[in-house]
């Protein structure tokens, strides 16, 4: 998996062809400069196609994201509460370490006891 930054639309997407070469007896036939049925409905289907394929590698391209982002806050979450476990550990050893320095302070601060 890699991120490219933005999105590239101009990747996904492909113009499509509107100038076709002819042989020379079609050329004839469309000299009144309007396109045969034929030609137009290829040209749908092209312009069709291209749209589809274009619009399925978007989706394509959103799902894989969409998965990434799962994992991602999957385990964000679990080191949240990783961070959190640890932290109050952290402050039950602190709190620990506190108690016996106010011991030793307690112990030192006592008159001792002459025999």
């Amino acid at each position: 998996m890699t991120t490219s930054g933005p999105f590239q639309f101009a990747k996904y997407y492909k113009r499509p062809q509107f100038e076709r070469p002819q042989s020379r007896d079609r050329a004839a036939e469309s000299d009144d400069d309007q396109m045969p049925t034929e030609n137009l409905s290829d040209l749908l289907g092209q312009v069709s196609e291209n749209s589809t394929g274009g619009i399925d590698s978007i989706i394509g391209e959103l799902e894989r994201l969409r998965g990434k982002l799962k994992t991602d806050a999957e385990r964000i979450q679990r080191e949240i509460e990783e961070y959190a476990a640890l932290s109050q550990q952290v402050m039950q050893f602190t709190k620990v370490i506190s108690d016996g320095v106010d011991k030793v302070r307690a112990s030192v601060d006592r008159p001792q006891e002459k025999e």
